[in-house]
């Protein structure tokens, strides 16, 4: 158990930096190209900083452990709004009165609403259903494409477009060449560590290949955000911290699940009906309330947040306790 454990974060590693290398080798290319580095940000940088979730949810899926997808997506997604945001607000207050924050967080609310319905009308979700939602984050590209070409003010975008053009990028085309075989050969490998070992976690506790993505495979995947909302926030910039989470969520619903379906059934336990997606819908409009009200979410709101994190945690281990106890 420990090895697999051992294991399970060495793939997490790998997986974060085979992502970035791609993230870096790719967008170079398509900048040497020509490709617009607006464009660059909105799809390989975009579709990059979702590769763990991406990667993960998807070999679940192929591999026979589906379940591990369904909890990856609704564990990153309140991980991002409670643990992700909760964490640094206690270090600096994270405004929400920023341009496009207000948008995108009706867009987070859609996407967690049009998730839940689907789950509610077939389980498990199959081809159709991922085919809706992938629709849904072409949509989203698509109009984050026409609203930056029209001069919107929103501090997301313009990171994205100026993330091809950011520090480490490779010069030569033979390194662009390799950073994004490199990152794609990672990817896979650190992708397949994480499902064979916490599918092997999963079966030495006794619980399902779910709750482990809710816990561990989640905190993993959604450590890019946590690592780039501190950075910002330390650095100054913390008004991008909410629309990278927004951001995140929106990939993690609509391309996420959307490619893990369309690769395959996706099982969903019932207990995900009755508690888990109620958490994550309930998260998403806490944080939408802030947003509406435009009060930057502080210290206090910070610990709230956290400890709203751990409690779920909590019942969490509650049920791996209890199923542990009954093996």
């Amino acid at each position: 158990m420990l090895i697999a454990f051992l294991l399970f974060c060495v793939g997490v590693i790998l997986l974060l930096v085979a992502g970035d290398i791609l993230v870096r080798g790719a967008a170079a290319l398509a900048h040497k190209w020509g490709v617009p580095s607006l464009i660059v940000g909105l799809t390989i940088v975009a579709f990059g900083t979702s590769a763990p979730e991406l990667i993960v949810s998807v070999q679940s899926v192929l591999t026979g452990a589906s379940e591990l997808a369904i909890g990856n997506v609704i564990g990153s997604n309140i991980a991002n709004i409670l643990l992700v945001l909760g964490l640094p607000a206690i270090i600096m207050a994270l405004p929400t009165n920023v341009a496009g924050v207000g948008r995108n967080s009706a867009v987070v609310v859609l996407a967690t609403v049009i998730l839940v319905v689907l789950m509610f009308i077939h389980r498990p979700l199959v081809m159709w259903q991922g085919i809706i939602l992938f629709t849904g984050i072409v949509l989203y590209l698509g109009w984050m494409f026409t609203l930056a070409r029209s001069g919107a003010k929103d501090p997301a975008l313009s990171e994205m477009a100026d993330m091809a053009s950011m520090e480490g990028m490779p010069k030569s085309y033979v390194t662009m060449i390799a950073f994004t075989l490199l990152g794609i050969f990672g990817l896979a490998i650190g992708g397949g560590m994480i499902v064979k070992n916490a599918t092997f976690i999963a079966e030495g506790f006794g619980v399902s290949e779910a709750l482990i993505g809710l816990t561990i495979v989640a905190i993993g995947t959604s450590l890019p955000e946590l690592a780039t909302v501190i950075v910002a926030s330390w650095r100054g910039h913390n008004e991008v911290a909410i629309g990278n989470i927004l951001g995140s969520n929106i990939f993690n619903i609509f391309a996420v699940m959307g490619a893990a379906a369309i690769a395959g059934p996706v099982s969903i336990p019932a207990k995900f009906m009755v508690f888990d997606v109620w958490v994550m819908l309930a998260a998403t409009v806490a944080l939408t309330i802030f947003i509406l009200r435009r009060a930057p979410i502080g210290r206090k709101t910070g610990i709230v947040l956290l400890l709203a994190y751990l409690l779920y945690m909590a019942a969490i281990a509650r049920d791996i306790v209890g199923a542990g106890a009954g093996v």
